[in-house]
């Protein structure tokens, strides 16, 4: 694959960011204001826009797909992906037939990726036991790869009723709905991907991406032993852009601790410190400087996994600015990617997804 084939997207949460009085929005205008970076990201030619699902206070987007039909409605070329469906509480049933409602509206330009969530508060929302975490998982992956040939169905699990010649509508245009599974650094979910002929999305969202290397050299391997298709993989983490390195550290750092230590308190982590967040952006993954430094971590990132997409988690901040957030996506899709595909580019060798 050669650097222009490469995709790049965009990721979002629905963090609620500030108005330009300094008050944090409600989550209403938060989702709006995801529309409206969408809306803008098609304008200037970035790849996919991938929405998260949460049933937190922190994030407005609950429904990624329902989202992304009011987005399919207002652009004409980005790709629409979830980021990720939390299929262990959800019904793959009803999740096939609302990304085929978003590929119909978007005209085949949906996408669904898979996952099990950083989080776990849908478990008990939807009425479901966490003692039961693995098995809901793979029953339900299980079924959804039956649900996408789109033919009538016969399947029996113990976490839902069993389905018999059950056909499911509405069917996709195209015949096949592109699928992901994002992975966090398990190796037993990489091969459960390969297994499925899923595409593979790494969720890199701390340390040097390098470190997960053999999770793609696993990927491959794997998908190359059971006989399914190796594709390219994909890759997402936090980032953000401004006109220089000083002004997007700036920018970025108060909510993006806001928001760490928040969650970190939940899970007893301490407090970031500065030097923990200048380590991450100088060696780690976050991705947040001028458009030559995000660009050349980018290109960096890209070259070591052989990576076949990077998405840009735009809003991991939460507390930016809703104007400052709008600007960040406009440098990352007018300025960084056309600049990683040219540094890809002067080295063509390294820029394939393979390695």
């Amino acid at each position: 694959m050669d650097a222009s084939q490469i995709e790049f997207g965009i990721d979002s949460f629905g963090d609620l960011p500030r108005d330009d009085r300094g008050e944090v929005v409600s989550h209403a205008e938060a989702i709006r204001a995801t529309v409206a970076e969408a809306v803008l990201a098609d304008q200037i030619g970035i790849d996919v826009i991938a929405l998260g699902e949460h049933h937190r206070p922190e994030f407005a987007i609950s429904s990624p797909e329902t989202v992304l039909a009011g987005i399919a409605t207002a652009t004409k070329r980005i790709r629409l992906a979830s980021g990720v469906t939390v299929l262990s509480s959800d019904d793959p049933v009803r999740v096939f037939q609302r990304f085929a409602t978003v590929d119909a509206l978007s005209a085949g330009r949906a996408e669904v990726i898979l996952g099990r969530g950083s989080f776990t508060e849908s478990f008990p929302l939807f009425g479901y036991d966490l003692r039961d975490y693995e098995v809901l998982f793979e029953e339900k992956i299980d079924l959804f790869h039956r649900l996408l040939e789109e033919t009538p169905i016969t399947w029996e699990g113990t976490t839902r009723a069993g389905l018999h010649e059950a056909d499911v509508y509405p069917k996709t245009e195209s015949g096949r709905l592109r699928t992901w599974v994002g992975v966090g650094g398990s190796p037993q979910s990489v091969i459960r991907t390969a297994r499925y002929g899923f595409e593979l999305m790494l969720a890199i969202i701390g340390g040097s991406p390098d470190r997960f290397a053999p999770y793609v050299d696993l990927y491959r391997r794997a998908a190359e032993q059971l006989g399914t298709t190796v594709k390219p993989v994909g890759m997402h983490s936090p980032g953000f852009v401004a006109a220089t390195d000083e002004q997007a550290r700036e920018i970025f750092y108060p909510g993006y601790k806001e928001i760490r230590d928040r969650i970190g308190a939940q899970r007893g982590w301490p407090p970031i410190r500065p030097e923990e967040f200048e380590a991450e952006i100088e060696h780690g993954s976050l991705y947040v400087g001028s458009v030559e430094t995000v660009a050349a971590k980018i290109a960096h990132a890209i070259r070591t996994l052989g990576a076949g997409r990077f998405d840009m988690i735009y809003s991991a901040a939460g507390t930016v600015t809703a104007t400052a957030r709008l600007r960040s996506v406009e440098l990352y899709g007018t300025q960084v990617i056309p600049r990683v595909r040219e540094l890809l580019a002067e080295q063509p060798d390294l820029a394939v997804a393979g390695r």
